[in-house]
């Protein structure tokens, strides 16, 4: 005759089911494999690359500009002050003569500073073009020259400063070959149209009074005295449509003894009134562009 089973028994039977029932259902719900191979920890960032800071090309520009003119400026009269003028921008105790035998004269015109050529350790080499004046007397003044310089420098302490002798290089006759760039179409009949006004108000830009034939709210210095207008040489305003146009002007205008033409580039708007409409200038800048 069966036998009951003990109310023991019958509990932990139940709970052994429970608990497979619940590690069948995990281990759906997580993955098996998750169990038996763990989880990799998530890879640290890649460290961040250390960058050098960018090099001050500006300040590196302004210090060979500065040597440049004091280093290309000789007069055996005045060698101290040369030395001088040197020394703010050298290393110190550094021969401020920089190779010069301390004879001569020469003076510069003017300097521009190029294009910086960073190198390694917070270098740098600096390419300047200065327009120099020599003279064998100061009553026989010889003919201006453009001549380049390339000036050595580094950063260092938080300033640039020129690390030694530079070397005179040479500078093209000529520039390279101009890329073919497109010619804008012209609207012959709103050139036609408008070439009046247009001579009208170079006229009064040379006069340096301009208010009275430019747009209301237009802003457009006039030049200064001495600058005569002589005649709009050509005036074509480009293909296009709507109330505001741009064209080209060829202008000579007559200073320092001599005639000069320029180019200019116009832009014109329309202004309405209550019994017409007209084509005022709005803006000009010099050049083609």
């Amino acid at each position: 005759m069966p036998q009951d089973e003990k109310s023991g028994a019958v509990f932990a039977r139940r709970l052994g089911r429970g608990v497979l029932w619940g590690v069948l259902i995990l281990a759906a719900i997580t993955g098996v494999r998750s169990w038996v191979i763990p989880t990799k920890a998530p890879a640290p960032p890649p460290a961040q690359a250390q960058t050098a800071p960018a090099y001050p090309e500006a300040e590196a520009q302004a210090v060979a500009a500065r040597f440049a003119r004091a280093y290309l400026s000789w007069d055996e009269t005045k060698a101290s002050e040369r030395a001088g003028l040197l020394a703010s921008v050298l290393p110190a105790g550094a021969d401020a003569a920089m190779g010069w035998d301390g004879r001569g004269r020469q003076d510069v015109v003017t300097v521009q500073p190029g294009k910086v050529t960073p190198g390694k350790s917070r270098q740098a080499l600096v390419r300047v073009d200065v327009l120099t004046r020599a003279a064998e007397a100061p009553a026989a003044k010889q003919p201006a020259r453009w001549v380049g310089l390339d000036v050595p420098v580094v950063e260092t302490a938080g300033r640039v400063i020129v690390t030694g002798r530079p070397g005179l290089v040479g500078i093209p006759d000529t520039g390279p070959k101009a890329p073919d760039l497109p010619i804008a179409q012209a609207d012959p009949d709103l050139s036609t149209r408008t070439e009046a006004t247009i001579g009208k108000f170079f006229g009064a830009f040379a006069a340096g009074d301009v208010e009275s034939v430019t747009a209301p709210g237009a802003t457009v210095p006039g030049l200064p005295d001495g600058i005569a207008y002589k005649g709009l040489s050509s005036w074509a305003v480009d293909a296009g449509s709507g109330e505001d146009r741009t064209g080209t002007a060829v202008v000579t205008w007559t200073l320092g003894g001599a005639t000069v033409e320029q180019v200019y580039r116009v832009e014109l708007t329309q202004v309405s009134s209550a019994d017409a409409q007209r084509w005022q200038v709005a803006d000009v800048r010099g050049g083609s562009l």
